[in-house]
């Protein structure tokens, strides 16, 4: 699924309530850092925090 549609992450999730005595998990393909520019598809920025100048530009392209 698409881990950046938060209507398909609602819909598995849901999901979980009409499954029973079996395990089950998601599979949810995502982008790291989607749209934020300078850390879109990035891998350095996995796990990494941005400086302040940085968060206040990712808050600014994410629309915040």
């Amino acid at each position: 699924m698409d881990g950046h549609n938060f209507n398909q992450l609602i819909y598995a999730l849901d999901e979980f309530d009409n499954i029973c005595e079996k395990p089950t998990m998601i599979i949810a393909h995502t982008i790291k850092g989607k749209g934020v520019s300078f850390m879109e598809g990035k891998a350095k920025w996995h796990g990494k925090a941005p400086n302040k100048e940085q968060l206040d530009m990712a808050l600014r392209e994410l629309g915040f």
